[in-house]
């Protein structure tokens, strides 16, 4: 059980660091340039993780890397952006929380990893405590925003999914991560040339930007999530990603000096409930609870008949024939 939470607490590495990103990219970067900004995060990062684990792809990884490296970073990148653009925070949240399902609907399919009832109660846990956590009323929902979102969550969802299929012992995530941030780094150069003119020299405040992005929130993050992928489940991992929305609200609110309303807190709270009931050590005990309340139910039930049966009759003969 030790093991299994040190791997929760790894991949939680992941979605905290993304949580960050929204606030970082709006406050400290241009909005010009979504294209540029997301080769000059993918990119370094993928060099960096090369350099650490100096090893090229062999084989089918070359077109396996290509197809990631699409699914996983220039498109989720791009999707992402697009959204954030057109929709608000709350709303694009509330639309990637829905993306634990996605990934255990994939998983099925793919990996034959059928969904727990318990996970997917805890799915739609997450759902709703994002929604209670980001809900602020009624207000206006572009439609291309939220195809974006949904075709974000949808194509990084297979992604993740496929890259747990593909994974072997003799490739590292180390190698697998470089070469998926690279290949999609790469696959975003020619469209960012031909519809964005070439960002502008950074300012201080950029380049330090775009470091945390590259290495931290990028690098380290995805490094995070699919060594998370390869020693959890597809539905646990997705559930630990409802920790992204969470992040965003608590940076938000420290930044600003404020306090959590009591609707934040409650929303925290079901989040938080909806993340443990599908990590495996809970879901384990969830089962062996269950197991046990219905083994003592059965006995309960069978022991009247049981002392019916063995009872004497009333003439005094013998006990009564099972």
């Amino acid at each position: 059980m030790e093991v299994k939470w040190r791997w929760v607490l790894l991949t939680a590495i992941a979605p905290i660091a993304w949580g960050s990103t929204y606030f970082v990219t709006r406050e400290l970067l241009p909005a010009e340039n979504p294209l540029w900004g997301s080769v000059i995060r993918a990119l370094p990062a993928g060099i960096l993780l090369l350099l650490v684990r100096p090893r090229l792809p062999r084989g089918s990884w070359w077109w396996r890397s290509l197809v990631l490296g699409a699914l996983n970073m220039s498109g989720f990148f791009t999707l992402v952006y697009v959204a954030a653009q057109l929709l608000p925070s709350s709303i694009a949240s509330t639309i990637m929380a829905t993306s634990p399902i996605v990934l255990m609907a994939y998983a099925w399919v793919l990996l034959a990893q059928r969904p727990a009832a318990v996970s997917v109660i805890g799915a739609a846990l997450g759902v709703v405590g994002v929604v209670t956590l980001l809900s602020t009323g009624a207000t206006e929902v572009n439609l291309l925003g939220v195809l974006a979102s949904v075709a974000a969550l949808t194509l990084s969802s297979l992604g993740f999914v496929l890259a747990t299929r593909w994974a072997t012992a003799e490739v590292s995530v180390l190698s697998s991560t470089a070469w998926q941030l690279i290949a999609g780094g790469v696959i975003l150069i020619p469209f960012a040339a031909l519809f964005e003119p070439l960002p502008a020299s950074p300012t201080e405040s950029e380049i330090l930007a775009f470091a945390y992005l590259s290495v931290v929130a990028t690098a380290l993050a995805f490094v995070a999530w699919f060594t998370g992928l390869r020693h959890m489940d597809a539905g646990a991992v997705g559930l630990i990603g409802l920790l992204n929305p969470v992040t965003g609200v608590l940076l938000g609110t420290i930044i600003a000096s404020e306090a959590l309303t009591p609707q934040q807190v409650l929303g925290l709270a079901i989040i938080a409930l909806g993340i443990l009931l599908g990590q495996p050590a809970v879901r384990v005990r969830v089962l062996r609870w269950r197991a046990a309340r219905t083994s003592r139910s059965r006995s309960a039930r069978a022991l009247p008949g049981s002392s019916a049966r063995r009872a004497p009759s009333r003439r005094g003969g013998p006990p009564a024939a099972p």
